[in-house]
């Protein structure tokens, strides 16, 4: 950054203020907060992130220098929340990511669905071979994505980062609505709540803990003060 474009000195003193502002207005709500979904300790808990951000900016662009901050929305935490105070429908984005680890396993899976289904295009399938894309069609077709997910390995399948995200909204979309884009509207800054599941999360236990079957998972909600 150029020195021209560099804030001032007063600007950062004046973003300092600011979190001393923050920082006062939320411990006030969390004094008066009137239940676990307190929209005031939301707000505040919003309004200190934004705060220290700003500042934490400011503070490196002026003097290149860092806060101990943490702030929502870098590292896979949650941006600042602007949905509905009130939601009166709910969304839940899911992905999980899969390895064709075994690609003959998926395909004798998916043969031997289609040589129990009595439609004419699997047993078409059955009789002629299938092709790995074929087989993914075959098998997400037959069971629900939950019991893919829990019995994947029978499938040749290894599993990678699965994320689920439960977003808020003011109303239930119309019928039909959004199914030719069903994720364009995923907006980060309405997430309820996420939970993740990754590999990576590995790192950060003891080499010595012993390790579970499962992947861990971490999960992020609103109103979280700690």
């Amino acid at each position: 950054m150029s020195d021209a474009a560099q804030p001032t000195a007063a600007e950062v003193r004046a973003a300092a203020e600011a979190v001393k502002t923050a920082l006062d207005r939320h411990l006030a709500a969390v004094e008066r907060r009137t239940g676990d979904d307190d929209t005031a300790v939301y707000e505040a808990f919003n309004a200190l992130a934004a705060a220290a951000e700003a500042y934490d900016e400011l503070l490196y662009d002026r003097y290149d220098e860092v806060t101990p901050f943490e702030i929502p929305g870098a590292d896979g935490n949650l941006p600042p929340y602007a949905g509905p105070d009130e939601p009166h429908a709910l969304s839940l984005l899911i992905r999980r990511d899969y390895a064709v680890a075994e690609p003959q396993r998926l395909l004798a899976q998916a043969r031997r669905v289609a040589e129990l289904d009595g439609d004419a295009d699997t047993a078409v399938i059955a009789k002629a071979g299938v092709s790995p894309l074929a087989a993914l069609g075959v098998l997400f077709g037959e069971y629900e994505p939950d019991e893919i997910a829990s019995r994947h390995k029978e499938f040749g399948l290894e599993e990678g980062d699965s994320t689920l995200w439960v977003t808020a909204a003011e109303e239930l979309p119309e019928p039909g609505e959004w199914l030719n884009a069903p994720f364009d509207h995923a907006d980060p800054e309405r997430i309820v709540c996420r939970f993740d599941v990754s590999s990576v999360f590995d790192e950060d236990e003891d080499e010595h803990e012993e390790e579970d079957e499962d992947q861990p998972v971490e999960a992020a909600a609103r109103g979280a003060d700690a």
